[in-house]
């Protein structure tokens, strides 16, 4: 948790205002934009590469071999500040850009493909919520993501449709108090291991 607190100061004292902005590039300057990586984001890489030398790739193919859950890597991802980059400040979070997530999950992907989908995959979960949550039902539920290392379930993929949102028949209908949903998935992100 100490090298989150360290990102996250580092962050508002470089980025401030621009932390938004799409790439979080400097500005313009007499060239035009800078797409040079901000010191945060090196040292957002840096991080995550060195992570992913010193505790992804030497247990990768265990993993692979045996198709355990990697739990140990996703709490350890977590107590860096390596997971979750993207929850709202409000939340508790470091409300880092797409951009800085996908250095992450690019330095993850170097170690292993597979403990980075595994890593990453609740950023998924997460995006509904940032998108069109209310301020409180982003504190309620995404500030419990900065405050332990919880898995998000993801359910999209479905039969004739894959995982174009745009095509799922599944529905959820408003009965009262409560929601009934009604279609099929022919899988669901996490599904064994979500806790969140």
């Amino acid at each position: 948790m100490w090298r989150y607190k360290q990102i996250y100061k580092v962050t508002k004292s470089t980025i401030g205002p621009l932390k938004k902005d799409f790439s979080t590039a400097k500005t313009l300057n007499s060239e035009g934009y800078s797409f040079e990586l901000t010191d945060t984001q090196r040292e957002i890489y840096e991080l995550a590469k060195k992570f992913a030398k010193e505790e992804i790739i030497p247990v990768a193919a265990h993993h692979d071999k045996t198709g355990e859950y990697p739990s140990e890597i996703i709490k350890k991802a977590w107590e860096l500040g390596l997971t979750n980059a993207g929850i709202p400040e409000h939340c508790g979070g470091l409300g880092h850009c797409t951009f800085d997530a996908c250095l992450v999950e690019d330095a993850f992907n170097w170690g292993c493909a597979g403990i980075a989908s595994t890593c990453l995959t609740s950023d998924l979960g997460q995006h509904p919520v940032i998108l069109v949550g209310t301020k409180e039902q982003q504190k309620k539920y995404l500030g419990r993501l900065v405050e332990e290392p919880l898995q998000a379930a993801y359910a999209v993929t479905e039969p004739g449709a894959g995982s174009d949102v745009n095509g799922v028949k599944t529905k959820a209908v408003k009965k009262g108090d409560e929601y009934i949903l009604n279609g099929q998935k022919m899988w669901i992100t996490n599904g064994g291991v979500a806790n969140w």
